[in-house]
């Protein structure tokens, strides 16, 4: 109940005293489970008790803030996550700071803000979209639910009749609603019609940042991450094709000449060396470093308004498509984006296979990925106690940015970013390393 004290975690092995276990509750997804079940010390708790909590927003909702949290406690999520991970905040944050940026310091450093598409969020914009639309006559558009993810609700559309049409029959839907129901919102971007293609087809970037800290700002960039691509040629002539437009798996894997076996990802690292032997180091280096610039720059938008917690942590999966010219655009941010229902659906697919055949190339990449992500998450959030609070790498983490920027220990004259994205992932002699001196 609200207000009353309960004590979460073991009281006897408070932080510091050299807890022996690690008691956690994690929902029932096998990813998730098997990760922390394997963990040495680790004890899933069937009670109150509990130390680390890898809960849904839901559960979060519910019960954050009505109980007493010993310091050593973690949660997966921060109260107000979703400023960053709803698509219509993410955008009212960044435009917010980059009025600021341009009242407080300079319209050079306002414009390095501009990485997100034109968007208004309906339908309490809707007029100020109608002028931007008809200042440019016969673009595209694409209008998606605001708090919606892998695809549903999403459609292009180049008249305004069409967006009318959709205004008309979603009031329709929700004339039989409860007075007392908040309206869906909506967010409607220009659409990018020139992205980046490889054999043709479209794809965007999932990358993963973990912040462990807002106030001040600490950000972990993982090396790994893969690349999404459409599964049918891109074609503007062709807007009301999902296959060719939408590279979320989740619609992709329903297409009819879908590949259960070699899916549709490329892992960052086989993209970066792709990108690199087509247009050179210098350009690819460039290209990632915007990126970075990505990552920090949205997470500063929402610095002063997520309610920080030394509880608290997130891990995000930034969504990112590159244009013609290699600049890349955020798409949108999602809050624990190892346990999305692509990981829950496919996992025993894919086990079951790799226990029979080496078939399911894709998946097994995939799959991979996700368990080394959430390794590498626990590894930086140490329950156990095993690191110093220096360490700028961890696993395959690095830290990118600590009340300021993070550069390599060895980049000399020249300061480079500690960044490693796409780059070879020596998590497992690092690990060794790094655990062998505690």
């Amino acid at each position: 109940p609200a207000g009353s004290k309960v004590a979460y975690g073991n009281s006897k092995k408070r932080e510091g005293e050299g807890r022996g276990y690690v008691r956690y509750k994690c929902p029932p997804i096998k990813t998730l489970q098997d990760v922390m079940r394997q963990r040495p010390g680790w004890l899933e708790s069937r009670d109150e008790e509990w130390d680390f909590n890898w809960c849904d927003v839901g559960w979060l909702r519910e019960n954050y803030g009505h109980g007493f949290l010993e310091d050593h406690v973690r949660i997966c999520h921060f109260r107000n996550h979703y400023e960053l991970t709803r698509k219509n905040l993410m955008v009212k944050n960044l435009k917010r700071f980059r009025k600021q940026l341009e009242r407080d310091v300079s319209p050079a450093e306002a414009a390095r803000c501009d990485f997100f598409p034109c968007t208004f969020e309906l339908p309490s914009e809707y007029h100020l979209f109608v002028e931007e639309f008809k200042r440019s006559p016969g673009s595209t558009w694409i209008m998606k639910p605001a708090a919606r993810s892998q695809g549903r609700g999403i459609f292009l559309f180049r008249r305004l009749k069409d967006i009318m049409d959709w205004r008309r029959d979603r009031g329709r839907a929700e004339e039989g609603r409860e007075p007392e129901a908040q309206v869906e919102s909506y967010v409607v971007q220009r659409y990018i019609e020139n992205p980046y293609l490889i054999s043709g087809r479209k794809f965007d970037l999932r990358v993963y940042v973990l912040v462990t800290s807002y106030q001040p700002l600490k950000a972990w960039l993982y090396r790994d991450g893969f690349a999404r691509f459409s599964g049918t040629r891109f074609s503007l002539s062709s807007i009301d094709d999902q296959y060719a437009h939408l590279t979320n798996v989740a619609v992709q894997r329903t297409a009819p000449d879908y590949d259960h076996e070699r899916g549709c990802k490329w892992q960052l690292l086989q993209l970066r060396r792709f990108l690199t032997a087509r247009h050179g180091a210098s350009t690819v280096e460039a290209l990632f470093a915007e990126m970075d610039n990505i990552f920090v720059r949205s997470l500063q938008s929402v610095q002063k308004v997520i309610i920080n917690d030394k509880h608290c942590f997130e891990l995000y999966g930034y969504d990112i498509i590159l244009d013609q010219d290699l600049k890349p655009w955020l798409i949108e941010v999602n809050a624990s984006p190892a346990l999305t229902a692509t990981c829950q659906q496919d996992y025993a697919l894919k086990v079951g296979r790799l226990r029979g055949t080496m078939s399911g190339v894709c998946g097994l990449m995939y799959l991979n990925l996700q368990v080394r992500l959430l390794e590498d998450t626990l590894n930086v959030m140490d329950m156990e106690g095993r690191l110093t609070g220096r360490e700028t790498q961890v696993g395959g983490f690095d830290l990118m940015w600590s009340d300021g920027p993070v550069f390599r220990q060895d980049s000399g004259i020249f300061q480079a970013p500690n960044t490693h994205l796409g780059c070879f992932n020596d998590r497992t002699s690092q690990l060794r390393e790094l655990f062998k001196k505690t």
